[in-house]
């Protein structure tokens, strides 16, 4: 049965460039397909984004990873964007692509259809170099900790949590998940705003020579988990993941997209 402290271990062998070729790349990430995932997932925080209620001076991304995708609509209402991750590998794949180094992912794809979401006709470049330096740092996270970012930041310091795919790939269990979901909460003003994206029934997933386990979460259980939390569920949306975009490097049935807001009392 797997621990906190098991999971840590286990994470240590994570590959982020084996990881982002197997989510992020054609069948899942295919801008020609409307039915792919990856472009839906883009247009819930599109559309969460353009409702005119988010926004602020800081928002935080918990459990970064090696990707970007999750912040390419949010950045822009914020002054100040921060990224964290657990894993040093994943802090460092980030600080290169914001470094514009050559070789890293190329997100290029990603901005573009973004852009033409939002409809502003920009050149996508424009969009990429504000977030590069929107983002004022990179710093580790521990979900499990009461207080996830140590020093960093304090209890009721940030205005919107972005996270994906993070707290359920980091749990061993559902009451872990739920215990690192008031951590983070935590962070959160009152009446602050939380984008969640994260896995539907997946008990594993690879990235290179790890495989990691899951806490296997239905739409009924997440919802739970939000509002115990003492969130107001703004909008929740579920992805079937089709036939076409199972593959061996996972077991995930769907996808789910939360935006919720977290209580002022």
């Amino acid at each position: 049965m797997s621990t906190i402290q098991t999971i840590a271990e286990n994470y240590q062998s994570f590959n982020p460039r084996a990881y982002l070729q197997n989510n992020y790349i054609p069948p899942r990430a295919d801008f020609d397909n409307p039915g792919s995932v990856v472009p839906w997932k883009l247009r819930c925080l599109a559309d969460a984004c353009a409702s005119g209620e988010i926004g602020g001076q800081l928002m935080v991304d918990i459990g970064t990873g090696p990707t970007v995708y999750q912040l390419l609509s949010a950045f822009e209402l914020f002054k100040e964007v921060v990224l964290t991750d657990y894993l040093e590998v994943n802090r460092e794949e980030i600080r290169k692509w914001l470094r514009g180094e050559a070789g890293t992912f190329d997100w290029g794809p990603y901005i573009k259809h973004v852009c033409n979401i939002e409809g502003k006709g920009e050149p996508w470049e424009e969009k990429q170099n504000r977030l590069r330096a929107r983002v004022s740092k990179v710093i580790p996270v521990d979900i499990h900790q009461p207080c996830p970012l140590g020093k960093e930041l304090g209890p009721g310091s940030i205005d919107t949590l972005v996270s994906s795919f993070c707290l359920e790939a980091c749990s061993p269990d559902y009451g872990a998940f739920k215990k690192a979901l008031g951590n983070i909460t935590r962070l959160l003003k009152p009446g602050g705003h939380f984008l969640m994206i994260g896995a539907l029934e997946e008990s594993f997933y690879l990235a290179g020579e790890a495989k990691l386990s899951v806490v296997s979460l239905t739409e009924e259980m997440t919802k739970k988990a939000l509002c115990d939390a003492g969130y107001k569920i703004r909008d929740f949306r579920a992805y079937v993941m089709p036939q076409s975009m199972r593959t061996d490097v996972d077991d995930t049935k769907g996808i789910f997209f939360a935006w919720a807001q977290k209580e002022t009392k």
